[in-house]
């Protein structure tokens, strides 16, 4: 899976090639801190000292290395997949090299952060399933019709309570099959180098 930026996520995160590799680090720090505990004015103003540039200018290249991490994180990207992202940046080979080691640093403890913050999304807790088999009826007597129930379980916050709710879903196997079968395709495609190359174009 390749990530999509927004061109104003390109714009925040042009600021990079202008520090040394030093400060890109110390940026991924202060992102990481951010993403723990919180925006801090007062880092921007003395990382803007430090460098002789805008607190805007800090601050957007923070945000944007926070985005970049925390989506990366999020969805668990391949190396390669990694490295294929940030190419659209047209930053140098070792500029995105500290970025892949950034990430590869601290994909881990963000996960761990991103999985304790509150999200209004609905996310996955279980999976109940039950194979029913009609073999008879009125009309038919002798017949085989399977039946699978589903029932899943999703977990959300609301109004600041947790809450589970499910639902019921039933299809016969065919359909659940032909529908493996085609989210499995889908997959595979996104992995494939013509696919690469659409997002590594897309705006």
């Amino acid at each position: 899976m390749l990530l999509v930026l927004s061109e104003e996520h390109k714009e925040h995160l042009s600021f990079l090639p202008q520090v040394d590799a030093a400060v890109v680090g110390e940026f991924g720090r202060i992102a990481l801190e951010f993403l723990r505990r919180g925006t801090s004015p007062k880092i921007y103003e003395g990382a803007a000292r430090k460098l002789g540039v805008s607190v805007d200018m800090v601050q957007h290249g923070v945000e944007g290395l926070m985005f970049l991490m925390t989506e990366s994180s999020k969805h668990m990207i391949s190396e390669v997949d990694f490295l294929d992202s940030v190419l659209v940046l047209g930053f140098s080979e070792e500029l995105n090299q500290i970025l892949l080691q950034l990430y590869l640093q601290h994909h881990a403890h963000i996960r761990s952060i991103l999985s304790q913050l509150p999200s209004n999304q609905p996310a996955y807790h279980n999976l109940e399933w039950r194979l029913d088999v009609l073999l008879a009826s009125r009309a038919v007597r002798q017949q085989v019709v399977p039946m699978l129930t589903l029932r899943l379980l999703l977990s959300g916050v609301g109004d600041g309570v947790c809450a589970r709710r499910g639902k019921v879903l039933q299809t016969d196997p065919s359909t659940l099959l032909h529908l493996i079968s085609t989210l499995e395709a889908a997959l595979a495609a996104m992995k494939s180098s013509h696919a690469r190359r659409i997002f590594r174009n897309i705006k």
